[in-house]
């Protein structure tokens, strides 16, 4: 009897909180690190479709071997704190290790590669040992360190190849950023021996450029590198800036002068000239103003510039789409999710229709396929995000349809009851009849969401007058204290495909119901029988027991 074919279902992962950890492919295919692993994913699809396993460490840098002709890459490079840098291989439609540099002593952090003689691969790569190192990799399936670069105990944050103007072609337009909350556009070019001579008082008004020279056996080249401007518009450190790619259009090869820059400001701009004049100007800005979260750690274009995303600091990698129907119009778009810490236990509903999953991250999240009207695709997607806690989740149990006891590294079991509007939002999204579900979850008693008070651990109820908004003289009148402090940020909205981050943040959570006492020491076990009318936990040993202590709570 031939064995159950068992293939991969769903991956639910985030990128890792590195500058450097996100690159996209010619072919449309996101690179991300994800704890020790590459991931790649479809976002057409909306899929994970491999994961590369091969480094010990965390996975701190990724890039995609871009060929001059635009042609689909068939080479990628990781770097992580194993202080390894591997190159991967496409082989029949899949990646394999195909090249491992082994050289530096500390974490990589940042890394770049060229195709020189065509088939050969220069590496650039920088870790906290403080030294750049250059690469060779050969078709034998070798690498050889040509120089090391030592900066003493400076620490190199980034490195980018390129050929120099001589070589290809005309300029070459360089973009840095900083924490001084700036990018600058650097431009160098050749210049000829009559360039170099030294200008008379009558010239006109230049910009200052730093020139420097070339050897070669036979020949010597100037370069000139100038400033060529400053673009500030954010307003805190940008760690990300990223051209538009090259493509080819009847059969030329074409790079419209668009860049992206994405910071910790929550925002993504995107820069290009202004028509006539020049300029770098801003058009367009994306990205979420206020909330609980850190911003941008980098930033990524599609390869026709129709897709734009940044990875944020907690790993949620943040997707907007241009609008084919209004045009200049961008859209947030359904991105893989996941924890950015350690999964540590999970439980399927009893309907088998979605997973719950806690994790080191300190969050409840929720998972369920995607089953989309118009077409027959199904994919999986987190769509809410019941609890965010203050403590490490550690284990859970599904006690009811729609509701489910959580434990953390504290004393306290918390028992969670899912809101109208989630039980709504499920049914659009996962494609279950509405009314079915809110017959089975005595609807006439459940608040529309929840909300988490300032400096709280329950997700405190909102119910349907909670949301009416006070009139302005309502608002000049506080009774206490509290009340200066607005609690409730949920805002009910109806779904049909699931939700970006800032909207799981705010407005997936599931309200608090119960607190179950008993234990003394941090939890890490819990399950219920298959009645679903009693939990048993089970807390960490005390110095003076010799076994840990286990208590069993039934529903009331």
């Amino acid at each position: 009897m031939a064995a159950p074919l068992i293939e991969t279902c769903h991956v639910a992962c985030c990128a890792n909180r590195t500058p450097h950890v996100v690159s996209w492919s010619r072919g449309g295919t996101i690179a991300f690190g994800t704890c020790n692993s590459v991931a790649l994913y479809d976002p057409q699809e909306r899929r994970v479709v491999a994961l590369l396993n091969g480094h010990t460490g965390r996975v701190n840098t990724v890039r995609w071997i871009h060929r001059q002709d635009c042609a689909l890459e068939s080479h990628l490079v990781s770097g992580g704190s194993d202080n390894r840098l591997i190159v991967w291989e496409a082989k029949n439609g899949k990646f394999i290790q195909s090249v491992e540099c082994k050289g530096h002593t500390g974490p990589v952090c940042a890394v770049d590669a060229i195709y020189v003689e065509d088939s050969k691969i220069l590496l650039a790569s920088t870790a906290s040992d403080s030294t750049v190192r250059l690469w060779l990799c050969s078709e034998t399936k070798e690498a050889e360190c040509l120089h090391t670069l030592s900066f003493g105990s400076g620490f190199m944050m980034d490195v980018s190849l390129a050929l120099l103007p001589g070589s290809r072609g005309g300029e070459l337009l360089l973009a840095s950023c900083s924490q001084d909350c700036l990018i600058r556009v650097w431009r160098l070019c050749a210049k000829s021996g009559t360039d170099t001579r030294a200008e008379d008082d009558h010239t006109i008004i230049k910009m200052k450029e730093d020139v420097f020279e070339v050897k070669e056996t036979d020949m010597s080249l100037v370069f000139a590198v100038s400033l060529e401007t400053v673009l500030a518009g954010h307003e805190n450190w940008v760690y990300g800036i990223h051209w538009q790619p090259p493509f080819n259009k009847d059969g030329e090869l074409q790079q419209p002068l668009s860049l992206l820059s994405a910071s910790m400001d929550k925002t993504m701009i995107l820069w290009a000239p202004e028509e006539g004049s020049g300029v770098w100007v801003e058009q367009v800005r994306v990205g979420e103003v206020g909330g609980n979260t850190l911003g941008f750690y980098g930033c990524q274009m599609s390869p026709d510039g129709s897709m734009i995303m940044a990875h944020a600091f907690h790993g949620a990698l943040h997707l907007w789409c241009k609008d084919q129907d209004n045009e200049g119009e961008w859209r947030p778009g359904v991105v893989i999710s996941g924890h950015f810490n350690a999964l540590q236990d999970l439980s399927w509903d009893p309907e088998g229709e979605f997973i719950l999953s806690v994790g080191s991250d300190k969050t409840t999240r929720l998972f369920t396929p995607w089953r989309k009207q118009d077409t027959k695709q199904e994919t999986w997607h987190e769509i809410s995000r019941p609890q965010i806690h203050g403590y490490d989740m550690q284990c859970l149990a599904m006690v009811g349809r729609f509701q489910f006891v959580s434990g953390a590294d504290e004393k306290v079991l918390r028992v969670f009851q899912a809101p109208r509007n989630f039980v709504e939002n499920f049914a659009n999204i996962s494609g279950t009849s509405r009314e079915k579900l809110l017959a089975s979850s005595d609807s006439a008693n459940l608040p529309e969401g929840a909300s988490t008070p300032a400096l709280g651990l329950s997700n405190k109820a909102v119910f349907q007058g909670d949301l009416v908004p006070k009139n302005s003289e309502e608002k000049e009148q506080f009774s206490s204290v509290s009340d200066q402090y607005q609690e409730s940020y949920f805002h009910s909205l109806i779904m049909t495909e699931p939700p970006p981050e800032d909207h799981l943040l705010q407005n997936t959570l599931w309200p608090e119901v119960q607190k179950l006492y008993g234990h003394g020491f941090e939890m890490f076990c819990l399950a219920s029988d298959s009645a679903r009318t009693v939990v048993a936990s089970a807390c960490k040993v005390s110095l003076i027991r010799s076994r840990p202590e286990i208590i069993l709570q039934s529903r009331s």
